[in-house]
């Protein structure tokens, strides 16, 4: 059941749960007692000197209503007290319950392999982290406490009628077993209802993320109103899923009160004929029809903690359902680490998108010494960018062996394997943060010094100065405020900071001018010393002094060798050598 998979995930927090139902339950035992003392006081008022009050000893009836004024002020001042005591309590679990959800969620989510990200929406992943979170919140600091306290009423207030009058509390009773039914009537109703709301609410998320990321696009096309529309027709889905929702709900609470009306109807009536016949003192009388009241009337509310509760579980399930999703990349029991010269071997690769039904790389075989400079050409989908996919293991290849060092790279943990290999993708992120703060991300421990030599080297030192705050400049999100040149140079000095073994420089000029792209390779050859290149590039003047060059088609390398040798076989590569060159 959802409920107790929420529950045992607060484990951790059991002292302060048990103290908060504690605190809730003395509070609804005080908020009860009220009522009794009121048909003790009518006793009093009626009997006086023959009272039950007398009967413990104090037979002045002055002297009873100041004792029983003594206890009312006692019984709301720790109502009172126990009241401020449960909310804290249940407010602070509940914050700290969804705390760890939220973190362990995203927690889970980094390390999910890239196959799962492919099938998600950023703006699904985004709802469950926060709305869906603070949907679960809301039950627990709410809607727990309030049942806790229906079933206190109950209990007491049962024990109070059955020791005054088996026949009034049977009476009183009787409604109880349709409310039960009909809340769980109402939740099997409202369950499907909720759930649909929760996806709308994804789909509003992923909708309103990804405009906002393309608000250049929609301004470049003038499609504001047309967004604007769509926007609006996935909010008004949303809303007809609410409101499908709040009709079930809604039909709850009228149902709930008629069989309130007819529970209490009982005890006044039949109660009332008790007394006026002798059979029942008119303090019971009063403390029963009074009581009634507080064992029915919280079932009203139970309407709205029914809505809170099949909200909170439609969000559970959904935070849960992303906690169960299986990590298919992982370290496994013998993964150790291992510090990497950079010599890598690919042995009979072979690797399919679940996507697609070709395979994007084919029986690839092919060894990287430590040191080189090797290069990937080809054309689009031709295979470059997985074997760098396959290497960072954001996927496992079907066929074949990867080796790094003579080692199987299932054998490098993964934190090792990637905190040795700087990446320069072609799709760079930039955090919205100073550019100091995005260099340094690729070392925490660098020195300001540091940070500008790596720059320097990226060829990114002097347009960093020219800006009016430096390298406390802020990039905004995803660098909005830089070039893509900028934002490449930026990328590489990162990369360059974490001094990997093996840097992997895909597309990573592409976005810069001519100028800066020599100057870059010109720098190649000190970044160069002493580990291993490997650059993916569609403009083959970024590889020409490459070691080894290898030409991919359709998923298979066709071609390998210098620039020279590939230009001799007058092959794939020559073609493309004189497409760019304008030699064709």
């Amino acid at each position: 059941m959802t409920l107790f998979k929420v529950l045992s995930y607060g484990k951790g927090f059991k002292g302060q749960a048990i103290w908060a139902s504690i605190c809730s339950v003395v509070n609804k035992l005080f908020d009860i007692a009220p009522e009794i003392l009121i048909g003790i006081a009518i006793d009093v008022v009626i009997n006086q000197e023959d009272s039950f009050v007398a009967a413990l000893g104090i037979t002045d009836p002055k002297q009873q209503l100041y004792l029983l004024g003594v206890m009312t002020f006692l019984i709301w001042a720790g109502e009172s007290i126990f009241q401020y005591l449960y909310l804290r309590n249940w407010r602070e679990l509940a914050q700290k319950i969804q705390h760890r959800f939220r973190v362990d969620c995203y927690g889970h989510i980094q390390k999910m392999d890239m196959r799962f990200f492919e099938d998600q929406s950023t703006g699904r992943l985004t709802a469950i982290l926060n709305d869906d979170v603070n949907q679960l919140e809301r039950f627990l600091n709410i809607g727990a406490n309030d049942i806790l306290q229906v079933v206190t009423s109950v209990v007491a207030v049962g024990a109070v009628f059955f020791l005054i009058s088996t026949k009034l509390a049977l009476l009183a009773f009787t409604p109880i077993p349709v409310i039960i039914f009909g809340a769980f009537y109402f939740q099997r109703k409202a369950e499907p209802r909720y759930a649909e709301v929760r996806e709308k609410a994804g789909q509003i998320a992923a909708a309103i993320n990804t405009n906002i990321a393309g608000v250049a696009t929609i301004k470049s096309f003038t499609k504001e109103d047309h967004e604007q529309q769509r926007i609006a027709d996935i909010s008004q889905q949303y809303v007809a899923a609410n409101e499908s929702a709040i009709r079930i709900s809604s039909a709850f609470t009228p149902v709930i009160r008629m069989a309130i009306l007819t529970g209490f109807l009982a005890t006044f009536i039949i109660g009332g004929l008790d007394t006026l016949n002798g059979e029942l003192a008119v303090g019971a009388y009063g403390v029963l029809v009074f009581l009634t009241q507080r064992l029915l009337w919280p079932f009203r509310d139970l309407a709205n903690t029914m809505d809170l509760y099949e909200r909170g579980m439609a969000s559970a399930r959904r935070i849960l359902g992303l906690l169960d999703e299986p990590i298919r990349i992982k370290d496994h029991h013998q993964a150790a680490d291992t510090v990497l010269s950079g010599s890598i071997n690919l042995r009979d690769i072979t690797f399919t998108y679940e996507s697609q039904s070709k395979p994007a790389l084919q029986d690839i075989n092919l060894t990287i010494k430590a040191g080189e400079t090797v290069a990937f050409v080809g054309q689009t989908g031709s295979g470059k960018s997985t074997i760098i996919k396959l290497l960072m293991r954001y996927y496992h290849a079907q066929n074949g062996q990867i080796n790094l060092d003579g080692r199987s790279i299932e054998d490098i943990s993964i934190t090792t394997l990637r905190s040795q290999i700087g990446l320069v993708s072609q799709s760079t992120f930039l955090f919205n943060a100073s550019i100091y703060d995005n260099i340094r991300y690729g070392n925490d421990n660098a020195s300001e010094t540091q940070v500008r030599e790596a720059a320097q080297l990226a060829e990114a030192d002097d347009f960093i100065a020219r800006l009016d705050q430096g390298y406390q400049t802020l990039v905004g999100e995803q660098g909005v405020k830089l070039s893509g040149g900028q934002i490449q140079r930026i990328a590489l000095a990162r990369a360059l900071l974490k001094n990997p073994p093996i840097l992997i420089l895909d597309e990573a000029t592409s976005a810069v001018d001519n100028e800066t792209e020599a100057a870059i390779q010109k720098s190649l050859k000190k970044i160069a010393a002493g580990r291993t290149i490997i650059l993916i590039a569609h403009r083959l003047s970024t590889v020409v002094h490459a070691d080894q060059i290898h030409v991919l088609d359709h998923g298979q390398i066709v071609e390998s060798g210098t620039h020279s040798k590939l230009l001799q076989l007058q092959g794939r590569y020559q073609q493309l050598w004189h497409i760019q060159t304008g030699q064709v």
